[in-house]
């Protein structure tokens, strides 16, 4: 293996700060320059950040995940805000866990801890639906909510906003940046599973209109042989805060040195069973070998422009650069063969004991990525023909270079029973040599405009029109083996295949605001996947247009309570209409044909706010009683005509309660819900399926002047479910976990 086919070392925090200086090498000059400039003449804000109201309410007002700052009565879609109290309220710590906070979102187990997240049944692709402060965050990693001011799930179609993907919607995480006043704190929690975390978030004006502000984060664990070791920083610089011409400076840097829980096999039926395929053990049992890993990490350096102009006129430009890592190590259990089980019979629910026989299996994905992108987003209100416009628009571009590494063989890693969880055992992953697989160089450039037009005192119209253009390069680095060869999907050893796409995306919504308290609105919009959104083709996908979809949706906002609590509803109708399948028709298996279709349509309702000083509440309700595969190529591993899709459930909500009978006393309480599901592409005679499940959570906190200490449990009752889902296996939930916090606010 040459030098450059070596894989790049996991750097340790230290040595972040080399590639956030790339970053602010190519600004700083101007930076310095626009100091200068605007020193005679700035512009005086004195509100506060736009969102530091979910610092202290599960109630948010406005969001940026449509570009410019808009309030949310003015998106004509559903969007859920997941504020900072509540994470803080219930120890949200990662994506996965805060996003089970909103409703019709489900996950797959997949091959691997990727967040492979759905809504409304729909995909929503890590490496293109996942966003931070509205920029794309691609690539396979474990995301933290340390650096979160709030979190946002736009659903339904939004390629006008962000491009490719966005069938299912978009999640955006919201960064904290500096504060125009001061502000200090520092958390310490301890649990059950020797689980220790630590964060800091210190905000420090440095002069009248400077700041800077510091997040770290440590984090360590062992429940049971599934290790936690993570470590996080993220700086930002604000110069000129509220002014003509405001720079932020940012960077970010996550390392993930954690275990993986690649998920439990499903029981298979029997005679006697009463269809619950889940293991009868408790959930906190882990059986992944004890050399599994999942290395995972991102450095981002980052600088952000706003010109204010007159008429409350905004031109918004970002670049970031990034780069992510993945090395995962991870076992798939399975059950052995049943003439190597104690009893020589078949694993199902009647045969199934601690005496059971385990295999672990070698399920390797090493990879990184290096990423560059530039956004520019302009926001302005204009009076045009005695009408009131509040305009949007903007270009971004990115590239995006993807490396694909494989591991050589091992022997096999050593059995277990499901008696003995967590024995110790495992293989020396160290000695494996990595060789390079495969390229895929990515550029995507991508324009939009958006107006939203006064039509009256009480009716608004949007329209929203984006072009994009897209080309990847994908190289195949190694020969194939001797029986992939002459498969007609296999690219042959430093083969090359490319594709280019240039698509137009569309939304539209029409508001009816009789009041400032209610909001009613009717949208549409459109969005596309193309083929290359997995950095990979072969003989059959290169040659295959993007997927499209649409999202038709009425619903409304609406104030109570003098604005201290907000609830929300939407009908929603959501196809996709072109779906990429393998063609059952020719024999050739490389063949794929737009041939699939398939629908969602269901109500979700949210509600977030005080009833009264002292009781707050957050509640996120999704029904979806239609989802229906409608079209289908009938090829292997696609879901029949007919048939509901997986990762569907019909029922999902998520609560949160907290009351406050004095000052000084703060008490919580929660729960998700989840009805029964099924994973993703099983045949129709299947009996897999996840019974539906309540997880309770409960809190208390006692304030004492600078000082809070808060006592959390998770998952009260040890529920053991079915979290996340895949064909051959499933991961469960968390198990009853009790944590203890202590908070210093100086």
């Amino acid at each position: 293996m040459s030098k450059s086919e070596l894989p790049r070392s996991h750097k340790p925090l230290g040595t972040s700060i080399r590639y956030w200086l790339i970053g602010f090498s190519l600004i700083g000059h101007s930076a310095a320059n626009a100091q200068l400039k605007q020193a005679e003449a700035s512009v005086e804000v004195h509100a506060k950040r736009e969102f530091e109201e979910g610092k202290s309410a599960l109630k948010a007002n406005t969001t940026r995940i449509g570009k410019g700052l808009m309030e949310l009565r003015d998106i004509p879609q559903s969007l859920t805000v997941i504020t900072e109290k509540l994470l803080d309220d219930r120890n949200l710590d990662t994506l996965k866990e805060a996003l089970k906070q909103s409703a019709g979102v489900s996950f797959q187990a997949a091959e691997g801890s990727e967040e492979d997240i759905r809504i409304r049944g729909f995909s929503l692709q890590s490496t293109g639906d996942i966003f931070i402060d509205s920029m794309r965050d691609p690539a396979f990693y474990e995301r933290d909510s340390f650096n979160w001011d709030r979190l946002e799930i736009l659903r339904g179609s939004a390629s006008m906003l962000f491009g490719r993907g966005s069938t299912g919607g978009a999640v955006n995480q919201v960064s904290k940046i500096p504060l125009s006043f001061s502000r200090k704190s520092a958390d310490l929690t301890i649990g059950s599973g020797d689980y220790r975390r630590f964060t800091a978030d210190l905000n420090h004006v440095i002069a009248r209109d400077q700041a800077l502000r510091l997040n770290l984060m440590r984090t360590l664990g062992d429940r049971d042989g599934l290790k936690t070791d993570k470590a996080g920083v993220a700086f930002s610089y604000a110069i000129d805060i509220g002014t003509t011409n405001e720079w932020i400076f940012q960077g970010y840097a996550l390392d993930n040195n954690n275990g993986i829980h690649y998920g439990l096999p499903w029981l298979s039926p029997s005679k006697n069973s009463s269809g619950n395929l889940l293991w009868p053990t408790d959930p906190k049992n882990y059986y992944g070998a004890a050399s599994d890993y999942n290395r995972t990490g991102t450095r981002q350096a980052s600088v952000l422009h706003i010109h204010r102009m007159s008429g409350q006129a905004e031109w918004r430009t970002a670049l970031r650069l990034a780069q992510y890592d993945r090395d995962q190590r991870a076992s798939a259990v399975r059950f052995a063969p049943a003439n190597q089980q104690v009893n020589n019979l078949a694993v199902d629910v009647d045969t199934f004991s601690p005496a059971t026989v385990l295999t672990r299996g070698n399920n390797v994905k090493i990879m990184d990525m290096r990423t560059a992108y530039l956004q520019s987003d302009y926001a302005a209100e204009h009076h045009w023909w005695s009408l009131k416009h509040k305009v949007q628009a903007g270009i971004d571009m990115a590239i995006e270079d993807f490396e694909n590494r494989t591991a050589s063989a091992i022997a096999a890693k050593p059995r277990t029973t499901v008696g003995s969880p967590n024995d110790g055992l495992g293989v020396d992953e160290a000695s494996r040599a990595l060789t390079l697989t495969r390229r895929f160089h990515a550029k995507a450039f991508g324009a939009y405009a958006q107006n939203l037009l006064n039509l009256s005192e009480s009716w608004k119209l949007l329209g929203g029109l984006r072009f994009d253009q897209l080309s990847g390069d994908y190289r195949n680095l190694v020969r194939p083996s001797a029986t992939s060869a002459s498969n007609p999907c296999t690219v042959q050893a430093n083969a090359s295949l490319g594709r280019h796409d240039a698509l137009w995306s569309k939304r539209s919504g029409l508001l009816y605001q009789p009041s400032e308290q209610s909001s009613w609105h009717l949208s549409y919009g459109t969005s596309f996947n193309t083929s290359g959104d997995t950095y990979q083709y072969d003989a059959g996908t290169v040659n295959t247009a993007p997927e499209s979809s649409r999202n038709i949706e009425l619903g409304g906002k609406f104030e109570h309570l003098e604005g201290q609590l907000s609830t929300r509803f939407a009908f929603f109708h959501t196809t996709k209409y072109n779906e990429r399948n393998r063609d059952a028709d020719t024999v050739n298996a490389c063949n794929y044909v737009l041939s699939g279709e398939r629908h969602a349509a269901g109500i979700e309702f949210d509600a977030a706010g005080r009833i009264n000083p002292s009781w707050e509440m957050y509640l996120s309700y999704a029904y979806i009683p239609t989802a229906k595969v409608d079209a289908s190529s009938g090829a292997a591993g696609t879901e029949p005509i007919g048939a509901r899709p997986g990762l569907t459930p019909r029922h999902s909500a998520s609560l949160w309660s907290s009351l406050k009978p004095r000052s000084d006393v703060h008490l919580g309480a929660g729960l998700n819900y989840r009805s029964s599901d099924r994973p993703v592409g099983l045949a129709q005679s299947s009996t897999i399926q996840a019974p539906g499940f309540v997880s309770i959570d409960v809190m208390a906190e006692i304030i004492e002047g600078p000082w809070a200490y808060k006592l959390n449990l998770v998952n009260l009752t040890n529920k053991h479910y079915a979290d996340l889902l895949y064909r051959g296996h499933y991961v469960p939930g968390r198990p009853r976990t009790l944590q203890l916090s202590a908070s210093y606010n100086f």
